[in-house]
């Protein structure tokens, strides 16, 4: 399905947290580069009762301590001008209906993104009602934001309530981390590059680590995250998906369909964690009181006023059965109160067959794809040590580093709502996350959560400021490997 930019963008949620600190900063961002449609008309609508000269006011306190340059000042008041504000009540029928009466209006014969900031419990009211008011035809597409449920069922039960009022390509899935600028660039440096795809695979790579680390504990997302925990909060989709598009094949372009086709495959031959090598290739864990950059913090436990089995901690050991990848391990961590905030993907590659330097202790080849804090890239080379010693060549690992910061200095970095606005607005889905594609990755969290609760597996406790529990260290070295600290 081919779409036209939108002309019309309704936030729904359009006061809430999410829109506030990412949203409407982004919507300002793309202001500031001319990015957005001249014609393009944003509607926020949310349960707070306020007019569209209160939203714009609101906004523009929001969103001025962005403003650094009269270029700034310039978008923001323009963006202010696009922005108009409706209340609606989404447990009420006729509230949702006068709502999608009035944007009827609004939209003349021009395309309408509706993005669904709200919790996934609101998603099947609001496709309903969009669909009473016949916004869902093909000049109609929606935006969810994650979590696509809390299991398979539920995230069936939500993708059909969805479905059936919005066509596949009309439903675009939100993972924010796939808007990231260093996750598009593993795309790149993956299938632009000659010298990497030829060793892609498990004649040439030993084991993949993919690391998504966070120092914070719970802040304000207490009820939230004990009711989902590591796994289903992380793992399901950011991990996963940071998988596949490391593991993927090359696809035939970069269009929705190949790409998406592709990332589905990886999560087809992603081998079930069950019986016997839950324990081997599983660790649950939940932070206790310690220190973070040497501040005393306190445990999970504490921290949300009751015990609790939720999981703050998981790293697992996945095998992907295909030709490409048979044999290689993939580590995955995620945590939180962890001692530093890190995303990464780490590749080790195999050791050389033979080495001419005797009595060296040589270290093998490595490629660190860091995501964040910064995006940076350091492929790990043996290298000569200078010098003029008698007794033979000396060697030394050094990194051949791809600083983006510097080669790219004079660019602003996006945040990645800039890039999904964007794609989205313009009917793009190749950053988005099909349905068969959440429904697979739930199948696979769902059978590892199974095993824990039917073996009563419990977390391993582990301090706060650490790298989860010693169990998780163990993993990889069952294997001869360690984790990259």
């Amino acid at each position: 399905m081919e779409f036209r930019p939108a002309s019309l963008m309704v936030i729904f949620g359009a006061t809430g947290d999410l829109a506030q600190r990412m949203l409407l900063p982004s919507l300002l961002g793309l202001e500031r580069d001319g990015l957005l449609p001249d014609d393009l008309a944003i509607v926020g609508a949310a349960r707070t009762e306020l007019n569209g000269e209160t939203f714009r006011h609101q906004t523009a306190e929001l969103l001025d301590k962005h403003v650094q340059d009269k270029d700034s000042r310039a978008a923001l008041e323009r963006l202010v001008k696009r922005l108009d504000y409706l209340p609606v009540d989404l447990s009420d029928n006729a509230s949702l209906d006068a709502l999608t009466g009035e944007l009827n209006k609004r939209r003349g014969d021009g395309n309408v993104l509706f993005h669904l900031s709200t919790a996934p419990s609101w998603y099947a009211a609001i496709c309903e009602g969009l669909a009473r008011g016949g916004l869902n035809d093909e000049r109609g597409r929606v935006m969810l934001e994650k979590p696509i449920g809390h299991d398979l069922a539920s995230s069936r039960e939500i993708n059909d309530c969805v479905g059936a009022h919005f066509g596949e390509a009309q439903v675009f899935r939100v993972d924010h981390y796939l808007g990231k600028e260093g996750v598009q660039n593993l795309l790149a440096l993956r299938f632009s590059n000659a010298m990497f795809e030829p060793i892609w695979n498990a004649q040439h790579i030993e084991q993949v680590q993919i690391t998504v680390a966070e120092s914070i504990g719970l802040e304000d997302r207490a009820g939230y995250y004990d009711d989902y925990g590591a796994m289903r909060d992380m793992v399901q989709n950011h991990l996963l998906q940071l998988l596949c598009l490391t593991a993927m094949e090359p696809p035939s372009h970069f269009r929705p369909t190949a790409v998406r086709n592709e990332k589905r495959k990886v999560l087809d031959s992603l081998r079930p964690i069950t019986g016997k090598a839950l324990e081997t290739s599983s660790v649950a864990g939940q932070y206790a009181a310690g220190a973070v950059d040497g501040k005393a913090v306190p445990g999970y436990a504490e921290e949300l006023g009751r015990d609790s089995d939720t999981e703050t901690f998981v790293a697992l050991r996945a095998h992907i059965d295909n030709w490409r990848w048979s044999g290689v391990p993939f580590y995955l961590r995620t945590g939180k109160r962890l001692p530093t905030r890190r995303t990464e993907i780490f590749i080790r590659f195999r050791p050389i067959p033979h080495s001419i330097f005797d009595s060296q202790s040589l270290k093998q080849n490595s490629l660190i794809i860091q995501l964040q804090p910064e995006e940076h890239i350091s492929l790990c080379l043996m290298n000569k040590k200078p010098g003029l010693d008698r007794d033979g060549v000396h060697l030394t690992q050094v990194g051949l580093d791809l600083d983006r910061h510097s080669a790219f200095q004079d660019t602003r970095r996006r945040t990645a709502y800039e890039r999904l606005y964007l794609d989205a607005i313009d009917g793009n889905g190749t950053l988005f996350v099909r349905r068969d594609e959440v429904e697979a990755a739930w199948g696979w969290v769902d059978g590892i959560l199974g095993g824990w609760r039917e073996r009563e597996m419990k977390p391993h406790a582990y301090q706060s400021g650490t790298w989860g529990p010693s169990a998780a260290v163990m993993l990889p070295e069952r294997q001869g490997h360690s984790w990259r600290e």
